[in-house]
């Protein structure tokens, strides 16, 4: 019946694929030849030419998304994942469309290259959309109770209990818990959640048949991971899936999860983010901008440089040892906005409001974190970025790195000129924790789209900050 309802929605999708990407085909050709902006100079070309061309897209777009996937129907796959695929295999498809396209027809027909465009745009979105649309629908029915998959979660520990609660905060994803197995009798009839243990591990095979489990959820904690090749064998003999849930996912961090090696799974606890292309596209956004920036706002530096030397006595910029990317050091560059001899008497410690060691002309530009604007020289260099955990002093991370779970993991990307946290208002002597918790946010759900957002939000918020001091 499983593989008769997989079976079901394969061809579901695959039907309303080909029929978007088909809609899209046409589409295409109207947004080209009929209502867009670009007229044809040589007129409009008829229908026809275009239309058998829908078979071909069919037979292309039909393998490129099998060949990403697309038709593995696995409950709970999200939607940014499925759209990353599903744009990689239209952009691979279209290649190989406009190939088979000019190789074959060129002699005798030039396809416009517009209705290509426009045909790799409208399948994208129309595909993702439809998709999304299936997804919710089949979500709905789910929730409702039908299509469920009836799951047996073999441990009653913690890890099950949190797997029990996963499931029953997705309703939709059509999982029912007939039940638990611990190692211990005496726990049978305990209830965890929304089910209770209906055995031990040793009864799996019966339990199995005599409750119609469609699916096995592995969920054992370390010290009982012995029992696993025991279970195993127990099961066997039984037509169902099996997936296990490993007991480490608590020290797991920054983008960890399961990565292929040569066939061999294995488990990332640990994953620096910001790698390959994105680490290359994150530092082009920032060398192009801080170049603007500092066009744009060199005037206005030089006036607060003028106005420094004008009003206190001692050096225009202000450079202080801080720590970035894999715990390197680095000078950080700032407009002078305490007196020169500021530390002599205190050493190391944080600003605070109404403090005695600023300047007139200082206390205003820190309150408008003008004094922040030289480390676009910082930017430049690849020593900070634009957006990023904001830098700090080695002296007081040594203090932080002993008492703060996970606060090194910061420095796993460049420190920024601001930060989430930053545009949160946690500047100054805030919360080292709170602070923490949003940059590893920021960290771990990182997209260019994410930096710009708090590029903008620090223009909104981030002048006249009252915890800048």
């Amino acid at each position: 019946m499983l593989k008769q309802h997989h079976q079901l929605f394969q061809g579901l999708f695959f039907f309303a694929d080909m029929l978007v990407v088909s809609a899209a085909w046409v589409l295409a050709y109207y947004l080209r030849f009929e209502w867009g902006p670009i007229s044809a100079p040589k007129g409009t070309p008829p229908m026809a030419n275009y239309l058998p061309m829908v078979l071909f897209v069919w037979v292309i777009w039909g393998v490129a998304l099998r060949g990403f996937g697309l038709y593995h129907m696995t409950r709970g796959t999200q939607a940014i994942h499925e759209t990353i695929r599903v744009a990689q295999a239209s952009t691979l498809a279209l290649l190989v469309f406009m190939s088979v396209a000019f190789l074959f027809w060129e002699k005798d027909y030039s396809f416009s290259r517009g209705v290509f465009f426009y045909f790799w745009v409208l399948a994208v979105a129309m595909l993702v959309a439809e998709r999304l649309a299936l997804r919710q629908v089949l979500a709905l029915f789910r929730a409702r109770g039908y299509n469920l998959r009836h799951v047996l979660i073999i441990g009653s520990g913690e890890l099950a209990h949190g797997v029990a609660n996963k499931i029953a905060e997705h309703p939709g994803l059509g999982f029912t818990i007939r039940g638990f197995l611990s190692e211990r009798a005496d726990e049978v009839g305990r209830r965890i959640g929304v089910a209770h243990v209906i055995g031990v591990y040793a009864d799996v095979q019966a339990i199995l048949e005599k409750n119609g489990i469609d699916q096995v959820l592995i969920a054992l904690p370390l010290d009982s991971i012995g029992y696993l090749e025991d279970i195993l064998k127990r099961i066997g003999p039984s037509m169902v899936d099996i997936k296990v849930i490993p007991d480490i996912y608590k020290f797991i961090s920054l983008r960890g999860g399961i990565e292929d090696f040569d066939g061999m799974p294995v488990i990332s606890l640990l994953d620096t983010p910001l790698g390959g292309w994105n680490d290359v596209l994150k530092r082009t956004v920032d060398v192009m901008l801080a170049t603007v920036l500092l066009a744009l706002l060199s005037p206005i530096m030089l006036l607060i440089a003028a106005a420094i030397k004008l009003t206190s006595i001692g050096p225009i910029f202000y450079r202080q040892e801080r720590m970035s990317l894999d715990g390197r050091t680095f000078l950080v560059w700032k407009f002078r906005t305490m007196r020169a001899d500021a530390e002599k008497e205190t050493g190391a410690v944080w600003a605070s409001p109404a403090d005695a060691r600023r300047t007139r002309f200082g206390a205003w530009l820190r309150q408008l974190s003008l004094d922040e604007l030289p480390q676009l020289f910082n930017v430049l260099r690849g020593e900070m970025s634009l957006v990023g955990p904001r830098p700090e002093r080695p002296v007081f991370i040594e203090q932080f790195r002993q008492n703060i779970p996970k606060y090194m993991l910061r420095h796993k990307v460049r420190a920024g000129m601001t930060g989430w946290a930053q545009v949160h208002g946690l500047r100054g002597n805030t919360s080292v924790e709170q602070r923490i918790r949003y940059d590893l946010y920021y960290i771990e759900n990182w997209s260019l789209l994410l930096d710009l957002k708090i590029l903008f939000l620090t223009l909104v918020r981030g002048f006249n900050n009252p915890n800048a001091y």
